[in-house]
């Protein structure tokens, strides 16, 4: 296994992490769907900027695409909004951990009916006990925080 892509989204992770603490408190100053908002509007500036100074490749093909893959648009914002909500309540932390168990749960079930078009992968039993230690993680993280 290439190490690059895992260590880079083992960053991007820590990014969500940062992102989290971020939006915590700025939903409690702004009100949380305006944190929410301002996160994206950032973000897509920041996409706009980037699509603008990049050279630009073929044209895309929207025409062709699926128009249940961009439900995926929907979904951030509902996270977001989830995110800001719940981490003043629970911490970075344990936030963090609440996704990850939710993220790992989800994506065993689309590799294993092989959802969205992605190829279908067993779900052999070393694969739940890391699952198991994702629970465990969350459950030491609720203990130690009471």
């Amino acid at each position: 296994m290439n190490a690059l892509p895992v260590l880079l989204i083992v960053m991007a992770g820590m990014g969500l992490s940062f992102e989290a603490g971020l939006l915590g408190p700025l939903g409690e100053q702004v009100g949380h769907l305006w944190a929410t908002l301002s996160i994206f509007g950032v973000g897509a500036a920041l996409l706009w900027l980037i699509r603008f100074f990049t050279v630009r490749g073929p044209s895309t093909g929207w025409h062709g695409v699926p128009k249940w893959q961009l439900i995926g648009g929907l979904l951030g914002p509902v996270y977001v909004v989830a995110l800001t909500l719940s981490t003043p309540m629970l911490g970075v932390a344990m936030t963090m951990i609440c996704v990850l168990l939710g993220q790992v749960t989800k994506s065993f079930a689309i590799d294993y009916f092989g959802w969205f078009g992605m190829p279908k992968r067993a779900t052999r039993p070393l694969r739940l006990v890391a699952l198991g230690c994702i629970a465990l993680a969350l459950l030491f993280t609720y203990l130690g925080a009471n």
